[in-house]
């Protein structure tokens, strides 16, 4: 067998032009690359991991969706069929619930609240950091954006990340937006011979590293209350100032990134196939921004839990749908509620699909991914905090095994959060408050 000769991703050519030296970069070849592709071979440095998150409302119309069998060989009920071609690249987990702990249910959010942040709140508040956060904080300190997100319905406001108590991390709602931020003038093609500084980001940088002093000074001055706020604002500025140096810096190449076509026309509405094309846009621009190293970390959201989702030819959105369909006598449940809940699987099937065919070595972008599908209610239509359908999706760079389904009975929800971080690296011994607090991550699906 033949070896082949390996080379560092910073290897160049070197001669001499009119007496000067000069150096010239090579391209990504094979010879730079493990065997299976997924790795430097000079530095045997994986390829970065990636967490995203994608909600989805209103759940599912109960007793269609949920397996009658447990482990690897169950068979996906009709109700989630549109999901059978990816079955083997995700995780279903079904039977647990969200406790209020006396707390009143605040519909459509409790639920959703609780398992992006392991917590319950009185009022909406209240609403802390998400899970979301502390994987990137783990993982995703070396990208341009620290995270990306996303809403398909129009509505910045559609989202369930936050960083701290001060507010949630906004949606991007326009395609076009999102791909100008991603791919337009200040995007670095990884795979590039040559590498510049934008002599804008380093002033930039310049001037928050100059007030580093004052800050600190200014510490001293104030109230406790008053140094809280200042610290949580401080990091958000030490945040920017390490997105900026990543900007600074060479970014490491990435064989698999390719640079998506200008995207130029969009149509943000709530019709079906209007949320689905949106959708697929984001999904698209996400996956290559992954690919490209842009970001580790992700958030969808199909829309905000009073879903505005609506089936052609229908006046009625899907949230009041899910309270004034009457149930068919002969069907059991409500025809049009179960239809679009089946859209929205559709959905979640792309996204499987477009995180899957981006081939990194032997794999795809999606082994070293791992994504986390959650929703608002168990039943919308009685608010139930029961039975959550919840999934996690993709290899989490070999940490997680996929095409299991999961009954847990009765268990807090948040057992499948603490899962996640476990599978991120992540190896903190509970997660969650009261009784939503979880010391087991279902050790079936980790490696």
């Amino acid at each position: 067998m033949k070896i082949r000769p390996k080379l560092t991703r910073r290897e160049v050519l070197r001669g001499t032009l009119g007496g000067a030296a000069i150096a010239v970069g090579l391209p990504i070849l094979e010879c730079m690359l493990t065997d299976d592709g997924t790795a430097f071979a000079a530095t045997n440095q994986a390829l970065p991991p990636v967490f995203g998150t994608w909600f989805w409302p209103l759940g599912l119309t109960p007793h269609l969706w949920e397996p009658k069998t447990v482990g690897k060989d169950y068979a996906l009920p009709e109700h989630l069929a549109v999901l059978a071609p990816v079955k083997s690249k995700f995780n279903l987990y079904s039977g647990m619930q969200v406790f209020l702990d006396g707390k009143v249910n605040q519909n459509h959010y409790s639920g959703a609240q609780c398992q992006m942040t392991g917590m319950v709140s009185r009022n909406g508040s209240e609403y802390t950091t998400s899970i979301d956060t502390v994987v990137g904080d783990k993982i995703g300190k070396r990208a341009r954006f620290r995270s990306i997100e996303v809403a398909c319905d129009g509505n910045r406001r559609s989202t369930w990340s936050a960083r701290g108590d001060f507010g949630m991390n906004p949606s991007e709602i326009s395609v076009v937006e999102l791909y100008q931020r991603i791919f337009g003038p200040e995007f670095r093609d990884p795979n590039s011979a040559e590498f510049t500084p934008d002599p804008a980001v380093m002033v930039r940088k310049s001037v928050l590293s100059a007030v580093g002093e004052d800050s600190r000074t200014l510490m001293t001055r104030v109230s406790a209350s008053d140094r809280a706020r200042l610290d949580q604002y401080f990091t958000s500025l030490r945040d920017l100032e390490q997105q900026l140096s990543v900007e600074l810096e060479r970014p490491s190449p990435l064989p698999s990134c390719q640079i998506v076509s200008p995207i130029t026309q969009e149509s943000i509405g709530t019709l079906v196939d209007q949320t689905r094309a949106t959708h697929k846009q984001f999904m698209t621009l996400i996956a290559h921004a992954l690919s490209c190293g842009q970001t580790q970390v992700f958030n969808v959201a199909l829309g905000s839990s009073f879903s505005p989702l609506r089936k052609p030819g229908e006046a009625t959105a899907y949230h009041q749908l899910t309270h004034e369909e009457r149930i068919d006598p002969e069907l059991g449940y409500q025809p049009t509620c179960r239809w679009l809940g089946e859209q929205q699987m559709g959905f979640l099937a792309e996204l499987i699909q477009a995180l899957d065919s981006i081939p990194e070595g032997a794999g795809t972008l999606l082994d070293r991914s791992l994504v986390m599908a959650y929703t608002d209610h168990g039943e919308a239509r009685l608010h139930s905090m029961k039975n959550y359908p919840i999934f996690t999706i993709g290899g989490a760079n070999g940490h997680m095994k996929t095409g299991y389904h999961i009954a847990a009975q009765g268990d807090a929800a948040t057992r499948v959060g603490l899962t996640v971080q476990h599978a991120m690296g992540i190896t903190r011994g509970d997660w969650g408050t009261e009784t939503n607090n979880v010391t087991k991550p279902f050790s079936e699906v980790l490696v």
